[in-house]
């Protein structure tokens, strides 16, 4: 089959895009690995796919497969370049839609300098969310906060919708993130495995930070990441209530004011180029 498709990146988190919305989404496995294959495909981080809303209170479905053909439950900068995609394609006439995830409704807003501000919902920080398995832990409490021991070090757990365990690092550039990452990810504690987060805190308002990501590996941006780390930074008593996020590909802002209220992410999203490919 010949497919057409956009490739776009978020703070370089790269990203295939696909338009579902007028026939169905009908790749296999085996087709969505060699798309996302950075040789002998594309090449990609994630694949995302655009498909038309299944509920009246929503404007599209927005799904997200890893490079590896494995359904996924969100992906943060993806959503930034899903809107992007759908005002640019002529998809919707609105810059602010909500769209259909696996297990939440995300918000996401293209705002007037080509960011887009995506309201990522709530933090949840029940272990079944993850899932996490903390049979045989002990935590100890920062500022009233969880940080669990796992191979070594003292992990934040918590959901953006997807699963994150966050360590605070003295020098992230200098973190064993491509040892430990793994390690962290196929955790027996993670059933489901896990994305290993590695922040530097560099003030009250900054982090530095890179992400060991699920299937992917280290990745150079991660927006759920870079939620996470900001919400178990505030939770542990490390940050305010506004953080810039650098990462290897560039800067986030994350915004949360506690409690149930949403994580606020905006960022960059761009597009890098249409294309077909046999598959």
């Amino acid at each position: 089959m010949r497919l057409r498709f956009t490739k776009m990146h978020g703070a370089g988190n790269d990203f295939v895009v696909i338009d579902a919305t007028k026939q169905p989404f009908a790749l296999t496995p085996e087709q969505m690995r060699l798309l996302g294959d950075r040789r002998f495909g594309v090449g990609c981080d994630q694949i995302l796919v655009i498909e038309p809303s299944q509920d009246a209170g929503a404007d599209f479905r927005y799904r997200i497969f890893n490079n590896t053909g494995d359904e996924v439950e969100h992906c943060g900068n993806g959503s930034r370049c899903f809107v992007r995609y759908v005002v640019d394609a002529g998809l919707t006439a609105k810059h602010e839609i909500h769209v259909d995830t696996m297990n939440r409704r995300l918000a996401l807003k293209l705002q007037d300098d080509g960011r887009v501000t995506v309201n990522m919902g709530a933090p949840v920080f029940e272990h079944a969310a993850l899932p996490f398995d903390a049979a045989g832990l002990r935590p100890r409490l920062e500022n009233g906060f969880e940080l669990w021991p796992i191979d070594g070090v003292e992990l934040a757990v918590l959901s953006m919708g997807n699963p994150h365990a966050v360590q605070r690092v003295a020098d992230v550039e200098a973190a064993p993130v491509l040892v430990q990452g793994p390690r962290i990810e196929h955790h027996e504690s993670f059933s489901r495995r896990v994305n290993a987060g590695f922040m530097q805190v560099l003030g009250r308002d900054r982090i530095a930070l890179r992400v060991y990501e699920r299937d992917a590996g280290e990745t150079l941006a991660c927006g759920t990441g870079a939620c996470a780390a900001v919400v178990a930074g505030i939770r542990a008593g490390w940050l305010d209530a506004a953080v810039e996020v650098q990462t290897r590909g560039g800067l986030l802002k994350i915004e949360w004011a506690g409690g149930q209220s949403p994580v606020m992410m905006t960022g960059p999203a761009v597009k890098v180029f249409d294309g077909e490919i046999e598959l």
